[in-house]
């Protein structure tokens, strides 16, 4: 079993012989960072934006694992309110009625908006220019012309430098110790390498999945199954903050049988509490738990 030095069963019976992890709001708290871009970027550019605790609307709607999408949606809502008022619990309700994602936000800004005002929405719509805005608040002036290859609209020092660190180091020793580990994250290479190095965990390119290794994104299952088959595991669990990362242990576990799959919420990103709980087994999750460093106990004890 490639990196797996024993087999364990938890308590409730699991036998994990590999572990993914997502980065966002398990190893890393983004709420200052991603979230903070998201918001402040439509901010700058149209003078009004959504609450920093209104992103997790989007997150729970599934499908915007990227949040170069959250921006875009969040954006889109706010010129189609602008045009004609809406709740955003309503817009992220109908998002999610359609299968979530972006492509679902601007079939329901279609269907909100007359002709001319969805025109109006189309042609104030700056994906670009928020996708610039975005990068130059998250990585800052210096990493932006190194990893975006020119000058960023406006200079910044980037929120990515003070992301808290939420995984301790015996946490990640305990996890490779019993387990083959892997990662599957809607983060850029560039900057899932960043994140990687600042939590002190090495994982070999082939036994991670980034937002340049596959289209999707999740929940579609082909990156989980696929980090499966190259450990050669009978049993993946998957550590995720989002509805959407547990719907991809599901959506494997169907799209694979052969091998079984554990969805485990982890209660540090934008779901929290009993309610976090709630929302995760509502879409099937095995466990949820406080943090990614109960995960050892959870899975090998």
């Amino acid at each position: 079993m490639d990196n797996a030095k024993a087999a364990a069963r938890s308590p409730t019976g699991m036998h994990a012989d590999a572990v993914v992890l997502d980065i966002d709001g398990v190893l890393l708290d983004v709420a200052d960072s991603y979230r903070r871009a998201v918001v402040e970027s439509v901010e700058r550019l149209y003078g009004r934006t959504i609450d920093r605790d209104d992103v997790q609307r989007f997150k729970d709607a599934g499908g915007f694992n990227n949040d170069w999408d959250v921006t875009d949606a969040a954006a889109l809502y706010v010129l189609a309110d602008e045009r004609e008022s809406i709740p955003l619990s309503e817009f992220t309700a109908r998002i999610e009625s359609r299968g979530g994602g972006l492509d679902a936000a601007e079939a329901v800004a279609a269907e909100h908006l007359d002709d001319a005002d969805l025109a109006a929405v189309r042609d104030a719509w700056d994906r670009e220019g928020l996708r610039e805005a975005f990068q130059a608040l998250y990585l800052g002036s210096d990493l932006y012309r190194e990893l975006e290859g020119g000058d960023p609209p406006f200079e910044t020092a980037g929120y990515i430098h003070a992301e808290p660190v939420l995984v301790e180091s015996e946490t990640l020793d305990a996890l490779q110790s019993n387990a083959a580990v892997g990662v599957l994250t809607g983060r850029p290479a560039a900057e899932a390498d960043i994140a990687l190095d600042r939590v002190g965990l090495s994982v070999p390119e082939k036994h991670r999945f980034t937002m340049d290794d596959w289209e999707a994104g999740k929940p579609h299952p082909h990156a989980l199954t696929t980090l499966a088959e190259r450990f050669d595991a009978e049993a993946v669990a998957f550590a995720g903050d989002t509805l959407d990362d547990v719907k991809t242990a599901v959506n494997a576990a169907a799209a694979d049988p052969s091998r079984t799959y554990r969805g485990i919420g982890v209660l540090t990103g934008g779901l929290t509490d009993e309610s976090g709980r709630e929302a995760f087994a509502a879409v099937g999750a095995w466990a949820a738990v406080d943090s990614v460093n109960d995960l050892p106990a959870l899975l090998f004890e």
